[in-house]
């Protein structure tokens, strides 16, 4: 291939990624130029992306003048337990999986956390209501972790399994030679070399808790449990909509996912393709 045609490639390559980037990113961007637009220009017969006057009030509203505050820490309280929550028990499961994989037990537990992803959660709503309906779990903390962390569970344990299968076992016969219990081989030997795996594991369960609203909606009416992406609902009235506050609250909403991926965007992509060839 000559220099031409090797720079008309890299052009073409180029404006295709500029143009998919701007595509994924132009709600974000209208969502934010919303956010920073004054009542009369939100609702206006003929919006544009142009802002005429910048204005912080639907930010100063959303935060000074509604309970987005404790909105906002209700979600994060909730979304760290499953995280925390959901990695305990993928660890140990996927370590058995990855280990123990042809046991008849071990392989009929893979298959039925397989299947269990195969059943949409709108599915369970109503029989997880009930659920924490008898157990007195409703309007509480506890009926949220304990229904996200059900659903991250399967999909934790099979990333952590990708990576487990991909470290080599005569770690772990060295470690059971100098008399390393099979608990002490996963918290000193697996876990330190397994570290890109866990974090990119717990910014998927992280991130999943944060944005989740289907039972967030469901199983919380009172306000002071209430999370982030119900809350934001509250902004919608029966006759007149907030689109500047509404808009405000979502940018809001996003910044700590937007934080969490700056920082740890190294290690994501690692963990993501760590297990992905078994080497």
């Amino acid at each position: 291939m000559s220099k031409k045609q090797r720079f008309w490639l890299q052009l073409l390559t180029y404006t295709v990624l500029v143009v998919l980037a701007v595509y994924c990113l132009f709600p974000f961007m209208w969502m934010i130029d919303t956010a920073l637009k004054p009542l009369n220009e939100v609702r206006t017969s003929h919006p544009t992306f142009l802002i005429n006057h910048v204005t912080f009030d639907n930010f100063t509203r959303v935060l000074l003048e509604s309970k987005f505050i404790t909105f906002f820490g209700n979600s994060m309280y909730v979304a760290f337990s499953t995280t925390i929550l959901s990695l305990i028990i993928s660890i140990f499961a996927g370590y058995a999986l990855s280990r123990f994989g042809t046991y008849r037990g071990v392989k009929v537990a893979s298959l039925s956390m397989l299947l269990s992803q195969m059943v949409p959660g709108v599915l369970l709503l109503i029989p997880l209501y009930l659920l924490m309906k008898n157990y007195h779990l409703l309007d509480s903390y506890y009926s949220m972790i304990l229904a996200y962390t059900t659903f991250m569970v399967p999909l934790c344990t099979f990333m952590l399994k990708g990576y487990f299968d991909t470290l080599p076992y005569e770690m772990e016969e060295s470690a059971e030679i100098d008399g390393c219990s099979r608990v002490g081989i996963i918290f000193r030997i697996i876990l330190p070399v397994s570290v890109p795996s866990l974090i990119a594991t717990a910014l998927f369960a992280f991130v999943n808790a944060w944005n989740e609203f289907m039972f967030g909606f469901v199983f919380i009416n009172d306000e002071a449990h209430r999370t982030l992406t119900p809350g934001i609902t509250l902004f919608k009235g029966l006759y007149t909509t907030d689109w500047g506050s509404i808009m405000a609250a979502s940018v809001l909403s996003v910044i700590p996912v937007v934080i969490l991926f700056l920082f740890m965007q190294r290690y994501l992509m690692d963990g993501m393709t760590a297990g992905a060839v078994k080497g």
